[in-house]
């Protein structure tokens, strides 16, 4: 029983490390993009969304930032991570390039961090996806 207890507590310690990690880079974000920061601007003005999808990205990764601490809509958050991070991840391999203003590819390597948690997070709560989650 002991052995069992140990395993729960580093699956839950397991599952808060995602959660944390997705929520932290997501909101450290926030900052750059509600004040208007040079790199973000630069970002979305190649993307051709300035200001809205900065602005929108913004809201969506802040919201997701919230479910994912919430049990019951833990997947919900993972799946607009993954939405937003895809998204991202796309836009680098596209038009913006895995460097951005000499960023060394970081925005890059923290899209795939995001979006590798948030992946993992969506698959370990897939039962709980309204109407589809039964059948996953």
């Amino acid at each position: 029983m002991d052995q069992n207890i140990k395993t729960m507590n580093i699956q839950k310690i397991g599952i808060f490390t995602l959660k944390a990690i997705a929520a932290i880079i997501m909101l450290q974000t926030l900052t750059f993009k509600f004040s208007g920061a040079p790199e973000s601007v630069y970002i979305f003005t190649t993307m051709g969304i300035e200001p809205w999808g900065r602005y929108g990205s913004g809201i969506v990764e802040g919201l997701a930032s919230i479910l994912l601490f919430i049990p019951r809509t833990t997947w919900l958050g993972a799946m607009l991570g993954c939405g937003v991070m895809a998204g991202a991840l796309i836009s680098h391999l596209t038009k913006l390039g895995i460097v951005v203003m000499g960023d060394g590819g970081q925005l890059f390597g923290l899209a795939i961090v995001t979006f590798t948690c948030c992946g993992i997070l969506l698959l370990l709560n897939r039962k709980q996806i309204p109407i589809i989650g039964k059948f996953l």
